[in-house]
């Protein structure tokens, strides 16, 4: 029964793309496809970074899509408070029943797993492994340009616990890829 609400939750934070999204995402996927056959053919990747290169490409136009492009605008929203999700979600002020409560620590976990197979695919991409502060600090980037166009463009709540919760999750994928990748290199 829980995995239905999960399966709920992803569906409905993922509509339907218009034509010119799905345009537009094909573009940029027939460019990345166009650039990583000539860095092959040339040698400077190998045939596993350009698999993992073009899984990170298609994950991070999927996370772009379903955070960002595919929704409708509406007013611009912002909540500046940081942790405030965790502290609605420990200690109700009475705003939240407890149905709401569990949808909000649902949607905080699937913000965590969201960007984790991201930082998986990056340094398999990148061929090497990847310091976990520079990891951070990609997580973070991509966290916070997502935030910075869901503001701008008025498609969802800017919010510190998203970019938090995001770059969490890039930087555990990081950390399981590198441990991953120094077991394989003993």
């Amino acid at each position: 029964v829980k995995t239905l609400d999960i399966f709920q939750t992803i569906i409905s934070h993922y509509p339907k793309w218009s034509k010119i999204e799905l345009i537009t995402v094909i573009i940029v996927m027939i460019i990345s496809f166009i650039i990583l056959e000539r860095y092959y053919k040339k040698n400077k990747i190998t045939k596993t970074q350009m698999c993992f290169s073009i899984l990170f490409i298609i994950y991070l136009l999927h996370v772009y899509g379903s955070t960002v492009f595919s929704r409708l605008p509406s007013t611009r929203k912002y909540q500046l408070e940081v942790f405030w999700s965790w502290k609605e979600i420990i200690h109700p002020i009475g705003r939240l029943g407890t149905a709401s409560r569990y949808d909000l620590l649902l949607e905080n976990i699937l913000n965590i797993v969201m960007l984790l197979p991201i930082g998986i695919f990056l340094p398999l991409a990148y061929g090497k492994k990847i310091d976990w502060k520079i990891g951070l600090l990609i997580g973070c980037c991509i966290s916070f340009s997502i935030e910075l166009l869901q503001l701008v463009l008025c498609r969802g709540l800017f919010e510190f616990d998203d970019i938090i919760h995001n770059s969490l999750g890039f930087l555990m994928g990081i950390l399981i890829n590198n441990r991953i990748l120094r077991k394989s290199c003993k």
